[in-house]
């Protein structure tokens, strides 16, 4: 196991340097074997947090009583797979090293973890097996494996773990896990061992401590259902076997929160908490009338008669002996005990059912032993002296198996043994085992005895026995400074690790710890299933008396002794810093007892013994051979003979080391010490060295590397440029003679040949039509012609587009707007085509009115303030009979049209007597109203010239609806001047426009020619017409 491996050593050596700051990372090379060394060396690893020591393979594990971080999914992936040493100590190592010796070796190996209560053994099987259960493949039947292992654990602490003076979660038994692998190292199944639950906890607890967890956490945690279901009560005040210690609340301990991790794991197992209950109802038993017999699935009266009655057998004659009020305690908590081990004994047994495997295959085991430490109380009863039993044989097991672990890797080396000088223990186990003369046979023979025995006849058959052994003293037997220190109850004995004081009180009752048989057959007729076959198991048919509790240890020891010495052995011995359980204190008063108590100091001197420090060639040359010049930098013979150079090189004389088969060994840690220091100086020389050397080369090996990267690149970028040349020309030359042959097809159906040149033809149309389209309905701007195969779909385009402009330009047209056009259409429909002056008149908007009412004389308004005005315009009328020109305003109203002169109104005509309206077809702006005269004296029609003529007719139109009325005349217009007498007008065109009368008696109207229209700008003619008639 301390054997070399391929990967580079940062192993222990690799921490030498660092010894006067961090401590040596293994005992084994302290150069001095003393008990003060080892606990400067422990103090120094300790201050800067590394927990971990190694003697040997052993691991020393100090608690630091805070969280460190090195228990991660990282850490574990860095201690897999790696040599014991390689890596600084830590119990992933040792766990790590112990499954892969045992897939290497194909043997069984077991983790032995021993210390005082609160050093923190829970804790580092826990870790162990949280290591495995990452390490190892995974597969769902590891899971399966797993998960009912780590499941187990908050089940068997709730039970079995409880608070102590000296830990608020002490474990009160001891457990050995077997976890089974197959060959591939998968878990495929465990199995648990349980000793000595430590049962009078369940009806007595020292001041300060409390009573196992279930009781607390049942109690403070379940339902308020639950708890009237199982006739319990809130609070632990209210039951006395939960407050004899008067400390049921404890900081550090969530009962409620704990309650429901436990209760999860026992639905799996179909726990019933009712056997809980009925514990404690029996501590609150009076012997009085009670009715909770029936939560242990039996009737009352017969429970309350077996606690109060004893049956007593006279040959067929069966008699019912009332107990005294002592005996009736003594058979109460009798029960209670009897109950909460045998419960405890089924849940192990059920956790065990549901790890089993039951493949026949071969299987290896590594085997977890959580055992309590050797202890030492201000009073120790018959618990410490059966625990103290415990490390005792422990120890002298420890020992052997140290010595012959030693002793086969000399002969296996063949390195001469020498004999090792240490404590041998087994004069203190034969004086507390052996047959007939033991304290254990003793005290069995004691409890046996007829008669009145008590824990003082017992005391005194001691004193008779082993009166003269050196380890045994008792008051009497003592000299006189020693009798000071013992009371007339107590004997000692000097373990190896130092005195204890047993106080013989309560030996007897306790070792006994029996149960009437009355109450036994009681339990077995339950109808409760779990107090049933806890019962059924005690066998209670038989007549034997059943055996005592030491005895009953005694042999689980042995057998667990059988166990453990067909295993190979592996160690982790944990420490309390201190008492207070305060981190970054180390007490040394408490920390030297007990390392004394642990025995660590005799392992140190037995792994001493002889040499320090071996390693196996390979190992060894590989570190140190920079120190000789011969070695480095490859050494191509053999390793021995490599290491055997490089010793003498070093100067080793020959009594510091020896040459094994495979390993070298050094006697001396001062040797090791040497050859680490020069190697460290050495270090440096060799990497400046290494770092000039491998500088250079990577300077040359670059400069090459860019050299050929150049030329490369280069060549590789002609290449490509040339390839993408010739790609470039080879699809011009095609799409050339695409384009050509497209070309001279384009007139075809569409092919293979022209399909292409057809595409670009459609997008180069679209393309040119996109930039050229007209952008409103009145740009003129022509549609691109298209190409034959685009004429469709252009036209398709052509009808879109102008709808969508019509649209967008319909939608722009305001109300105003609207109306405009409307008046325009109706214009259009009466003058378009016969009119020469329309064209010109449509691009010129229509006002509301060409007089606003403020022109109008006041008069007029109010003469007319009946109709509503609608529209005014300045006129030139004519009169009928000389046709002289005078300006006046036409009012256009709802219901007439009146010419006025100023303030006089000169005609009122009625929209219902105009029979017409005549205008000619030529440029001018004369207008005659037709008038229907009703009677004689009535004017007869109007002549006017006016500039506004369309917009004028337009409203008239509008606001008389007279489009039907008016006629646009070719030649003359003929008008009435009164009753019998007419008179016409002429119209012409010339050069110049003019209006006069004419030789004939008309008034003649000459308006510009069509065809000067265009360019003459209008302007209004009344004052050349008024010129032309003046002069």
């Amino acid at each position: 196991r301390e054997g070399g491996s391929s990967g580079v050593i940062i192993n222990m050596e690799g921490a030498l340097t660092a010894r006067d700051r961090v401590g040596i990372q293994d005992f084994v090379l302290l150069d001095e074997t003393t008990e003060a060394a080892f606990l400067s060396n422990l103090k120094k690893r300790f201050s800067k947090d590394l927990i971990y020591t190694y003697i040997g393979t052993l691991l020393v594990s100090v608690n630091p009583y805070k969280e460190l971080d090195i228990y991660n999914k990282k850490q574990m992936d860095i201690y897999m797979g790696v040599n014991f040493f390689e890596l600084p100590p830590h119990i992933y190592a040792l766990a790590d090293n112990a499954y892969h010796t045992m897939l290497t070796e194909f043997n069984n190996h077991f983790i032995l973890i021993s210390g005082e209560s609160g050093a923190g053994k829970t804790e580092a099987s826990k870790k162990i097996l949280q290591y495995y259960a990452v390490s190892c493949p995974s597969t769902t039947l590891l899971n399966t494996v797993r998960d009912k292992m780590l499941m187990s654990n908050p089940v068997l602490e709730a039970f079995g773990n409880a608070k102590t003076l000296k830990n608020d979660n002490s474990s009160r038994f001891g457990k050995y896990m077997d976890i089974q692998f197959d060959s591939q190292g998968d878990a495929v199944g465990g199995h648990i061992l349980n000793y000595l639950l430590e049962k009078s906890r369940v009806v007595h607890q020292n001041h300060g401590e409390r009573n196992f967890h279930i009781f607390y956490q049942l109690v403070e945690g379940g339902s308020d259902d639950l708890l009237h279901q199982l006739g319990l009560e809130r609070g632990c005040q209210h039951y006395n076997y939960l407050t004899q210690g008067q400390c049921p609340i404890v900081p550090s301990i969530n009962d409620k929160n704990d309650w429901k991790t436990v209760k999860n794991a026992l639905q799996i197992i179909s726990f019933d908490e009712t056997v809980i209950a009925s514990v404690l109802h029996l501590g609150n038993v009076r012997f009085e009338s009670d009715s909770k017999g029936h939560l242990l699935g039996v009737d009352a009266h017969r429970l309350q008669e077996g606690l109060t009655f004893r049956k007593i057998e006279a040959k067929k004659d069966q008699v019912l002996s009332p107990f005294t009020t002592d005996h009736a305690i003594y058979a109460r908590d009798a029960l209670a005990k009897a109950i909460y081990g045998q419960t405890f004994t089924w849940l192990v047994n059920r956790i065990n059912e549901s790890m089993e495997n039951k493949d026949p295959s071969r299987k290896t085991v590594i085997g977890l032993l959580d055992i309590y430490g050797f202890e030492v109380f201000y009073v120790n009863s018959f618990e410490q002296f059966c625990i103290n039993y415990c490390n005792e044989k422990l120890q002298q097991l420890f020992i052997e198996l140290t010595l012959k672990s030693e002793q086969e890797e000399y002969e296996a080396e063949g390195i001469e043994w020498e004999p090792v000088q240490f404590f041998n223990n087994k004069i203190i186990c034969d004086l507390i085992e052996e047959k007939h003369r033991g304290i254990i046979s003793l005290l069995d023979e004691e409890c046996l005895r007829p008669g009145d025995a008590t824990d003082l006849t017992f005391l005194e058959r001691l004193e008779e026995k082993m009166g003269n052994h050196p380890h045994f003293v008792t008051h009497k037997l003592a000299d006189k400074m020693t009798r000071k220190t013992l009371e007339r109850g107590d004997f000692r004995l000097l373990h190896y690790a130092g005195e204890v004081t047993y106080c013989v009180v309560g030996f007897l009752d306790k070792n006994n710890d029996l149960l009437y048989r009355n109450i036994k057959d009681l339990m077995c007729q339950s109808k409760n299933d779990i107090v049933k076959e806890c019962f059924s198991s005690m066998d209670p048919d038989s007549r034997r008396r059943p055996e005592t509790v030491v005895t009953q240890f005694k042999s689980s020891l042995q057998k667990l002794t059988e166990i453990l010495v067909a295993k190979e052995a592996w160690y982790i011995r944990c420490l309390k810093s201190n008492e207070s359980k305060q981190s970054g204190q180390f007490d040394e008063a408490l920390i030297r007892h007990q390392v004394k108590y642990l025995g660590l100091m005799e392992h140190l001197r037995v792994r001493r013994a002889g040499f320090a420090y071996r390693r196996k060639y390979d190992v060894f040359l590989k570190r140190y051979k920079p120190l000789c010049p011969a070695t480095w930098p490859h050494w191509r013979g053999v390793a021995a003979d490599g290491v055997e150079v490089l010793a003498q090189h070093l100067g080793y004389l020959p009594d510091e080391y020896k040459m094994g088969r495979t390993k070298i060994f050094i006697r001396h840690p001062r040797t090791l010490f040497a050859t680490e220091d020069a190697y460290e100086k050495c270090k440096h020389e060799l990497a400046t060295h290494i770092q000039a050397k491998y500088k250079g080369y990577r300077a040359k090996g670059e400069y090459r590397k860019q050299k050929e990267a150049a030329t490369k690149i280069e060549s590789c970028w002609r290449g490509t440029q040339a390839r993408k040349e010739k790609e470039k020309r080879a699809w011009a030359v095609k799409v050339i003679k695409k384009f050509i042959k497209g070309y001279m097809t384009r007139g075809q159906a569409k092919s293979t040949d022209n399909s292409e040149y057809l595409a670009f033809v459609r997008q180069n149309y679209l393309n040119r039509l996109r930039n050229n389209l007209p952008k409103t309905v009145l740009d003129k701007t022509p549609w691109l012609t298209p190409p034959a195969v685009l004429t469709e779909t252009s036209e398709m385009l052509r009808k879109l587009h102008y709808r969508l402009m019509v649209r967008k330009y319909v939608r722009g047209i305001t109300p105003q707007k609207k109306a405009q056009f409307q008046m325009k259409l109706i214009t259009s429909s009466v003058f378009k085509g016969k009119k020469d002056s329309y064209p010109q008149s449509v691009a010129h908007p229509f006002a509301d009115t060409r007089i606003s009412e403020e022109d109008i004389n006041t008069r007029v308004i109010q003469m007319i303030r009946n109709e509503r005005i609608k529209y005014c315009v300045p006129v030139i009328k004519y009169d009928r009979n000389g046709f002289k020109p005078r300006q006046r305003q036409l009012i256009l109203t709802q219901t007439a049209v009146y010419v006025v002169e100023e303030a006089k109104i000169k005609q009122r005509v009625l929209y219902s007597s105009l029979k017409g309206i005549s205008v000619s077809n030529l440029t001018d702006s004369t207008i005659v109203f037709h008038i229907t005269r009703e009677e004689p004296k009535q004017k007869g029609d109007l002549v006017v010239q006016c500039d506004h003529l369309f917009e004028l007719l337009t409203k008239l139109c509008v606001i008389a609806n007279k489009q039907n009325a008016i006629n646009v005349v070719q030649g003359s217009i003929n008008f009435e001047i009164q009753a019998g007498k007419g008179g016409a007008v002429d119209f012409s065109t010339g050069p110049e426009p003019m209006v006069y009368k004419a030789k004939n008696g008309h008034l003649m109207v000459v308006s510009w020619a069509l065809s000067l229209l265009s360019h003459v700008s209008l302007r209004p003619t009344s004052t050349v017409i008024v010129k032309h008639i003046t002069t």
